[in-house]
């Protein structure tokens, strides 16, 4: 039996040598160290043996398959390193070689424009607010001074959810949101989306975006308007920018007026531009009205306000000389690239 094991030894290692991956090396566990395996079969036999010759036996096949399992591992850390070292050498990385550079877009000209009209808001002191699009009626009319069947509601046609609940037409009803909470001083603007139930054309869409301005104060006057809004218009167009102001009517602003800037396209003369006119309107604007700001707790006779909107897309429009606000949703990417 001594030399049977001895046998088994050699043929073991001489098999393990020729292993090519661990595949091979583990069917020679099996074959020699397995439950039915060759060297399992020779402790079966031991029985055979005398009491005196059993324990030499044992021990010496105890030490035939440490010396097996030994082999067997380090034969298999040995394929572990030739593959990594046939990986390393098949992978290696030249980094010499230039990249591939990814694709990176940019912002959107909507987008664009409302984070330059943000920071010249933010530099005059203006804090930046935000609310909910879906909005109730008392918010986006009642609080404004409309009442349910006033008239002013019928230019501003928007999509219900209820009877009292809607998409907001305007982000004015931020303006009321913020007077109900804070009291004077308060400078703010009120950027976002906004939604009437328009038809899809050259100039409307029933989803735009608008920005709201108010500042209640103790002293503010008609000037203080026509001031800020000037020097907007100036840093957003260049200091060549002129603008003047025109009587108007808001429901919620009194007195109030509309902003036109000169056209930038003939200098005032009129073009098709500016639709013969030589001016483009811009904004529309005004001191807030007594009654929205008793509705916000704010007292009238101490206090005194004015607020602005205008839409953003039209802003841009004027900025870019685009002729079609359609061409911000389409998504074409020969249009955005120019931007």
């Amino acid at each position: 039996m001594k030399e049977q094991l001895e046998a088994l030894r050699a043929e073991a290692q001489e098999q393990l040598r020729e292993c090519v991956d661990s595949a091979g090396v583990e069917a020679l566990r099996v074959r020699y160290l397995g439950k039915k395996g060759q060297l399992t079969a020779l402790l079966r036999g031991m029985g055979a043996l005398s009491p005196e010759e059993r324990p030499k036996m044992g021990a010496l096949v105890n030490q035939a398959r440490s010396e097996i399992e030994a082999a067997l591992e380090e034969k298999i850390r040995a394929l572990k390193q030739e593959e990594l070292n046939r990986r390393l050498q098949e992978e290696q990385l030249d980094v010499t070689v230039p990249g591939v550079s990814a694709p990176i877009g940019k912002k959107h000209p909507l987008t664009q424009v409302l984070d330059e009209i943000k920071d010249i808001f933010l530099g005059m002191g203006f804090q930046i607010a935000s609310g909910p699009e879906v909005e109730l009626d008392y918010y986006n009319f009642e609080a404004l001074n409309m009442p349910k069947n006033h008239p002013a509601r019928d230019t501003q046609d928007t999509f219900y959810i209820t009877d009292n609940i809607l998409l907001r037409t305007q982000t004015s009803p931020m303006q009321v949101r913020v007077m109900e909470k804070q009291k004077p001083p308060i400078k703010i603007i009120a950027p976002g989306r906004v939604y009437r139930s328009d038809e899809v054309d050259a100039t409307h869409s029933p989803l735009f975006h608008q920005i709201e301005g108010l500042v209640v104060d103790k002293g503010i006057r008609m000037s203080d308007l026509k001031g800020t809004l000037e020097l907007f218009a100036k840093r957003l167009y260049g200091e060549e920018a002129v603008v003047r102001f025109r009587p108007h009517h808001f429901s919620f602003t009194e007195p109030s007026a509309e902003m036109d800037i000169r056209c930038f396209s003939c200098g005032g003369k009129g073009c098709r531009l500016c639709k013969g006119e030589g001016w483009i309107e811009i904004l529309g604007a005004g001191m807030v009205h007594p009654k929205v700001l008793q509705g916000c707790g704010i007292d009238p006779a101490e206090y005194s306000g004015f607020a602005f909107g205008m839409g953003l897309e039209r802003i841009v429009m004027r900025r870019f000389n685009i002729d079609d606000l359609r061409l911000f949703f389409e998504n074409d990417v020969r249009f955005l690239e120019q931007f």
